[in-house]
């Protein structure tokens, strides 16, 4: 039996509704959209028909994704904005919207989340080198996506 049998195909209508349902379950970015497409074996020509489509339809909205990435990621994971623009460019989010959706975290929301961050963060260390610890607080910050200056003022501003 050859691979391509074992592959069901699509008809653009059939595409079009499961990729409907796909991003109606959440939002989507033309990159995922693209990516299932190419999954389903779909043709550069039908999958350019079905992304106006749901463009047209309202299932795919760059923007409308970009700002619920930055919600979700802020609210639930408590990533900075360094992280989250990393990640939304991964995702081949141009520069405008990435600028336009970051603009969803409030300073004083993020700020404070930062904090919290930094007080959870000391409760669990056992690390007693005050040194170490410091440089423990700032690394961890920083791979959570925050910028350095904020980390350091804050990590600084520690008493030892």
């Amino acid at each position: 039996m050859s691979e391509k049998s074992t592959h069901k195909t699509y008809t653009v209508e059939e595409a079009s509704q499961r990729l409907m349902q796909f991003c109606a379950y959440r939002d989507r970015s033309h990159k995922e959209v693209e990516q299932k497409l190419i999954e389903m074996r779909m043709i550069p020509e039908a999958r350019e028909q079905i992304i106006i489509q749901l463009m047209q339809e309202g299932f795919l909205n760059e923007e409308r994704f970009a700002r619920s990435f930055v919600r979700g990621k802020f609210r639930i994971k408590k990533w900075g904005r360094i992280k989250i623009r990393q990640h939304l460019k991964l995702r081949e989010i141009s520069e405008p919207i990435i600028r336009l959706a970051l603009s969803e975290i409030e300073e004083d929301q993020y700020l404070k989340t930062l904090e919290e961050l930094l007080d959870k963060k000391q409760r669990l260390l056992t690390e007693s080198d005050p040194f170490k610890r410091k440089r423990k607080l700032t690394d961890f910050l920083l791979r959570k996506g925050y910028e350095s200056h904020l980390v350091f003022d804050l990590v600084s501003s520690l008493e030892d």
